[in-house]
């Protein structure tokens, strides 16, 4: 008997071993060959911290660190200034089209940042069409949209939708007899939030901002799109990785271990702010909206759709160009209209749009298994070995996604596991860069599910897995589904990694659209950011469709 129990298979054991071993060999690995990398000296091979002395000793290089803080700091700020107020007006008050205004604030970040940034370039750049139309009738010369100003315009655009969907999904859970009671001693209007619904929802304003925080810290596309001389850290990384004017691994490994060691800390900081000020809330009364006055309601119609309106000008400007007549490269419009663009795209760049498919759904596909193994090994089997699981799952989001890149690049560009230019290497940079959505959904539902389920289908006979399967998991398709739903939208719109880690057999659409802008090819570049948007808006119509309210909600 104690033969055979010592022999027992354990199904949970053995997941949890094989995901914590794939954590070890695809991140904990890799990260630590940038950490070697960065302290040895490249010409003696010796210890050295020669290259972190280096970036803080030369103002160029830590000026970088400045400003990526500065766009980070401010982009959080004015995310929460743009999305609290309008999650606001949408949870408590009644707006037309209410479905219609949610599904256009989050179609509005749906897309890569670096897309906006061409965009805007088309609109207000030098040569823009606002631009130039403002000069001509009007003589005035606006802003440049170059530099600090036009990143912090593309990334507050679309990363508010981020604080909007966080909000509003802490104001649903606030108990309207709070708010009744408030207005009962005279606490109404702009007192009342400020006083009552804000400190409500400060936990996931405080979420929120960091997610918006740590997108722009570690965003590469927009600055280098449209920043010009305003360089910012993650560039820098990725500038001293493969410049086009030499190059230092070395010293880019040194840059990846401050990013890491930065963006770890602030990850750590948000964590004990939010411990520190979390409470939960159940909505025993849900929150009744009401309508407003015709002079109240006039001005919350406005802000609302006016921002979506800004948000989606430069997708829906794209959108126009892309059936534009353009020259035989694609470089310069010509008047009139035609399908030429697409035309060129899907006989000359087809091989993008499938590779987007083929390695983005492979992606996913291993996001939604791992996520639901790790979800219930987190909440359900809960020892030291899962605790770790769940803390090296959160890694990847909170570090830049050139780190991640050089990292795999560093450690799988060897006869041993020559990955580097393989559509797997493309799969694993995208799943541990991408999962924690998928989970973090998938552990708040399974959290609200009893055990006594679980016991009770299994003293019914169902085994471990059968109960899994077939009664845990239809159970969790809300929160398993909602978090794929984010995951896909940011696979299909990865850039960060992909642009280091891509081959001519695995390049994606993102990383297609990106070398269309560079070489100035606008009119395919347009067309092919058309495509990606009909990816993204076909995702948020197959949620609309099978979630249960119709509302996205974290």
């Amino acid at each position: 008997m104690g033969r055979q129990q010592r022999y027992t298979f354990d199904f949970w054991i053995v997941a949890s071993t094989l995901i914590l071993a794939a954590y070890l060999l695809f991140m904990v690995y890799p990260l630590s060959t940038v950490v070697r990398q960065s302290v040895v000296d490249e010409t003696t091979g010796k210890f050295s911290l020669r290259y972190m002395k280096q970036f803080f000793s030369e103002p160029y290089y830590y000026r970088t660190l400045i400003n990526s803080f500065k766009v980070a700091i401010s982009t959080g700020l004015l995310a929460v200034i743009v999305g609290t107020p309008l999650a606001y007006l949408y949870t408590m008050y009644e707006i037309r089209g209410r479905k219609t205004l949610q599904l256009l604030i989050i179609l509005s970040s749906m897309s890569a940042p670096f897309i906006g940034a061409y965009a805007w370039i088309l609109l207000l750049g030098r040569a823009g069409v606002i631009t130039k139309f403002i000069q001509a009738n009007l003589g005035v010369t606006i802003p440049s949209i170059y530099g600090f100003n036009g990143i912090l315009l593309v990334l507050t655009i679309k990363l508010f939708p981020l604080v909007f969907l966080y909000v509003s999904g802490a104001l649903k859970n606030i108990d309207n007899s709070l708010l009744e009671a408030s207005a009962n001693m005279g606490c109404t209007g702009l007192k009342r939030f400020f006083t009552v619904v804000l400190p409500l929802c400060m936990p996931s304003i405080l979420a929120a901002s960091l997610m918006v925080f740590m997108r722009a810290l570690a965003d590469f596309g927009t600055p280098l799109m449209i920043g010009e001389g305003y360089k910012t850290f993650p560039v820098i990384i990725y500038n001293q990785y493969i410049g086009e004017v030499g190059t230092n691994q070395n010293f880019a490994s040194a840059i990846s271990v401050i990013a890491i060691i930065i963006t770890l800390a602030f990850f750590l900081f948000q964590r004990y702010l939010s411990n520190k000020h979390s409470f939960s809330m159940s909505a025993m009364h849900s929150i009744e909206r009401k309508k407003a006055s015709p002079v109240g309601s006039f001005f919350m119609h406005l802000y609302a759709y006016g921002v979506v309106a800004i948000s989606l000008l430069p997708q829906v400007y794209l959108i126009y160009l892309s059936f534009r007549k353009t020259s035989s490269a694609g470089i310069v419009f010509l008047p009139g209209y035609s399908l030429k663009n697409y035309q060129q795209v899907f006989s000359n760049m087809g091989g993008s749009i499938w590779n987007t498919i083929r390695i983005c759904g492979t992606a996913l596909i291993i996001i939604i298994l791992m996520a639901i193994l790790i979800a219930y090994l987190v909440v359900r089997k809960k020892n030291l070995a899962n605790s770790v699981i769940d803390s090296l799952s959160m890694v990847p989001y909170i570090i830049p996604g050139a780190v991640v890149g050089i990292s795999l690049i560093k450690s799988f560009n060897n006869p041993y596991m020559p990955l580097v230019g393989t559509a797997t290497i493309m799969v694993v940079s995208m799943v541990i860069r991408r999962i924690p959505y998928t989970i973090r959904s998938s552990v708040a539902i399974l959290a609200q599910i009893p055990l006594s389920i679980d016991e009770a289908a299994q003293s019914l006979g169902a085994g471990k897995v059968k109960t899994l399967v077939q009664i845990i998991v239809p159970m969790m398709l809300n929160g398993i589904f909602a978090g794929a739903i984010m995951s896909w939208v940011t696979l299909i719109t990865e850039l960060s990694s992909s642009i280091l880690l891509y081959s001519f057999r695995t390049q994606t659409l993102n990383v297609a659209i990106y070398t269309m802008v560079a070489k100035g090819a606008d009119g395919r570049a347009c067309a092919l950011s058309t495509i990606l948007m009909v990816f993204t808006v076909i995702s948020l119509l197959i949620f609309n469709r099978f979630s249960k309210d119709g509302e996205i909600m974290l």
